[in-house]
């Protein structure tokens, strides 16, 4: 894989077309990458104490390293 961690990408397909972004994380085995404020979805977080709120996270899922290219 030609993508590595630290890379600068900007993503060329999907619903953040034409975005840029800092690889950081890089799953090999699945060909895949996850870049910061890039494909990000929800997650509903359980409270865990009683007395204590649940709450929404923003993370950010992987996406195929076809999907990116180097940015220059």
């Amino acid at each position: 894989m030609k993508i590595k961690k630290n890379d600068n990408v900007i993503l060329i397909t999907g619903k953040d077309k034409g975005k840029k972004g800092k690889v950081v994380r890089v799953l090999v085995k699945e060909n895949k990458v996850i870049v910061e404020g890039l494909n990000m979805m929800k997650k509903h977080q359980r409270p865990r104490k009683s007395g204590e709120k649940g709450s929404m996270m923003n993370i950010a899922m992987p996406i195929h390293a076809s999907n990116v290219k180097k940015a220059e």
